[in-house]
């Protein structure tokens, strides 16, 4: 038996009134995830533990059966992983966004979803102006990249700006959580000040300006940790081969922490215009030669968080057609059976433009097995299923045919 996970980030959501009070995945046309439900077994899963901020690093953790409680450092040491930029005993790592101030307010998240090359030239600007023998900015991909601090505490609380859009930027910059990480709140919040006098006139921000685009004009560190320790899912569930395919540095990391060998697609960009039939492939080709593949695909949470619901709705058909349409009518063929999987890793609601701490549906799929009474993929059908609500590891359990339930 092999196996597949296909995540769609984000794609739940809630009813929304311009669908018939229908969700994305209940509006969106999608026949093969609707027969792999249909004719395997569906469940809820809870991927944001109690206490927990509703970020991907938590539920894509959770959903590969991580203990988050025990091995989460922080989504920025997660990104070091996933871009190759080792952390050194007595380094605080951060995820550090590009983002857009307007008016004083966090506008976007993404800096307009910012180029990797405007990024780059942004990034060495801010290494050259700000860094030194405490701070170094490390390229990521798009508006992610990492922050590193030299004896920072991670003890402080930080805003994702995704959460927060629309909120006056000074409102909710970075608070320490104990006395002793109050050295490093103030370092925190001096460079995003410093950072937006060294951005404001950027070259490469005044050509977006002169565009009508939104410029990249603040850093927002958040997500502090030091470096994590993590089993492989060689070693917790015997899984022996596996890759992920992913445009995002975060699920990367997770992946390569995981024992996953990264795959690389040319013209994978993390929002609606990413390959899809290059990740489809990709799959089917490391289906091959490995028993397990992790395909995580972000364009749905993107959306989400832009409130665009005619684009979510179609990124989950793209989802649909480009991506689970093929790689089951190909693997369908083959002798070796393979384990399907489909499900998101936190709702995004479009009306909310954030994630939210909430059980998403899955489906089971493969070959032969006895299916439960659930017809179709979505939010209310699959709280039917025969899996129910599953918590832990029991996801990933279920998957690789170990829970007994």
């Amino acid at each position: 038996m092999k196996y597949i996970i296909i995540l769609g980030d984000g794609m739940a959501d809630d009813p929304i009134p311009a669908l018939g009070n229908k969700t994305i995945l209940q509006a969106a046309n999608k026949p093969v995830i609707d027969y792999l439900a249909k004719n395997g077994r569906c469940g809820m899963l809870e991927t944001v533990p109690d206490g927990f901020h509703p970020g991907s690093e938590i539920a894509n953790l959770q959903v590969l059966g991580y203990d988050v409680r025990k091995v989460f450092e922080g989504r920025g040491s997660l990104e070091c992983a996933g871009a190759g930029v080792p952390i050194y005993d007595g380094e605080m790592v951060m995820r550090c966004n590009l983002i857009c101030i307007a008016d004083g307010k966090i506008k976007n998240h993404s800096a307009g979803h910012i180029s990797s090359e405007e990024a780059y030239e942004l990034l060495d600007a801010l290494n050259k102006e700000l860094g030194d023998d405490v701070v170094s900015f490390h390229r990521g991909i798009q508006y992610r990249h990492i922050l590193k601090v030299k004896n920072g505490n991670k003890f402080v609380s930080c805003t994702p700006p995704h959460d927060v859009p629309g909120t006056p930027f000074r409102d909710v910059m970075v608070k320490a959580d104990k006395p002793e990480a109050e050295e490093t709140a103030q370092l925190l919040n001096d460079l995003i000040l410093r950072s937006q006098k060294v951005l404001e006139n950027h070259p490469v921000n005044l050509k977006r300006k002169a565009e009508g685009k939104d410029p990249a004009n603040s850093i927002w560190p958040w997500s502090a940790g030091y470096k994590p320790s993590m089993k492989t899912l060689k070693e917790m569930f015997g899984v022996n081969s596996g890759v992920v395919i992913t445009a995002v540095d975060l699920i990367k990391g997770i992946g390569v922490l995981a024992g996953l060998k990264p795959v690389e697609v040319e013209g994978a960009t993390g929002l609606f215009d990413t390959n899809y039939e290059g990740k489809a492939q990709a799959a089917i080709e490391a289906l091959k030669h490995n028993d397990f593949v992790y395909l995580h695909i972000e364009a749905s949470d993107e959306a989400g968080h832009e409130g665009n619901v005619d684009l979510k709705l179609k990124t989950v058909e793209y989802l649909e057609n480009r991506a689970v349409k093929p790689i089951f009518e190909e693997v369908s063929k083959w002798d070796e059976p393979v384990t399907i999987a489909v499900l998101p890793d936190h709702p995004t609601p479009c009306w909310l433009k954030t994630h939210v701490a909430r059980p998403i549906p899955f489906l089971i799929y493969y070959p032969g097995q006895e299916p439960d009474a659930v017809q179709v993929y979505d939010e209310e059908a699959c709280k039917a299923g025969a899996y129910g609500l599953l918590t832990g590891d029991e996801f990933m359990r279920a998957v690789l045919g170990q829970l007994k339930k």
